[in-house]
């Protein structure tokens, strides 16, 4: 299968997706391009389920994800070395030091480049913190961590869960500066959702 390496692409068709007590997705079709797409919705819209499903932490119950022909769910493997989904929450696996936690990271995608996130844990501010126990960070601390990660994996697609949550406004103008950089807006599909006005170069803007 040829894949575009030029510009990725994100095709979710006739998505279905319910949990216990009620349906998040009925028949959605949507499609994402390279550049930053900003998904807007309510609370409870569906923005969250939404980055899972793209990620692949979350299946659907019917219907089809694609990045770049490479189906979510058929070629779950190969789907998630280019995708990451980055939400801020605190990590599993809490007997790792952070330093553990990134380098099992690193190993599940081929290409990542250990020089270039530790220029991203510098700018974040967090090598200090690479010996501590992953438990002992704080919420915002959890949140520059897998920023710092997502900033320097080598993947397709980015999905990002309120990227300014919890940030100080350093790391702020450092992550616009980051994202809106336009080899990386050329290369990466970035769909991102937030409260606030992103002020970032957009591709899209989806309402949810």
């Amino acid at each position: 299968m040829e894949l575009n390496v030029s510009s990725p692409v994100l095709h979710i068709e006739q998505l279905d997706f319910h949990f216990a007590t009620h349906s998040v997705f009925q028949r959605r079709n949507l499609q994402f391009g390279a550049g930053i797409s900003w998904l807007r919705g309510a609370n409870g819209a569906g923005k969250t389920t939404l980055l899972k499903l793209a990620g692949g932490a979350l299946l659907p119950a019917h219907g089809a994800i694609r990045l770049d022909g490479i189906d979510s769910t058929s070629m779950a493997l190969a789907y998630r070395a280019q995708a990451f989904y980055c939400g801020g929450d605190a990590p599993a696996l809490p007997w790792l030091t952070v330093s553990e936690w990134l380098d099992l990271h690193l190993a599940l995608y081929p290409g990542s480049d250990q020089a270039l996130l530790n220029e991203e844990l510098t700018a974040f501010a967090m090598t200090s913190t690479l010996q501590q126990s992953i438990t002992a960070l704080s919420l915002g601390q959890h949140k520059k961590l897998q920023l710092a990660l997502a900033m320097a994996l080598p993947v397709r697609l980015l999905l990002i869960d309120e990227p300014f949550n919890g940030l100080d406004a350093a790391a702020m103008a450092y992550l616009r500066q980051r994202l809106a950089e336009p080899a990386r807006l050329a290369r990466q599909c970035i769909v991102l959702t937030s409260h606030l006005e992103p002020q970032l170069p957009l591709a899209a803007t989806v309402q949810l």
